[in-house]
């Protein structure tokens, strides 16, 4: 009986904020299809992991630039 192995996920961070969201959308639909294969399962919620915090990390710098110019201190954003 063959092995199946898992294909290797994709680590790669998203040029944007954009390009995160939408590949996480592209990514739940599949996982929603169930036209994943089972070893491909893990790898894709991993990624959809990831891609969420990135999401998320990218939502909360903007947010704390955005309470940094409602405070009246100006000062240049820097993405991380």
């Amino acid at each position: 009986m063959a092995k199946a192995t898992a294909p290797a996920t994709t680590t790669t961070t998203p040029a944007s904020y954009e390009a995160a969201l939408q590949e996480l959308e592209q990514l739940v639909g599949r996982l929603e299809s169930g036209d994943m294969p089972l070893e491909q399962l893990l790898g894709g919620y991993q990624r959809g992991a990831e891609l969420l915090q990135y999401c998320r990390d990218q939502l909360q710098a903007v947010e704390n630039q955005i309470n940094v110019l409602d405070a009246g201190t100006l000062k240049t954003w820097i993405p991380e």
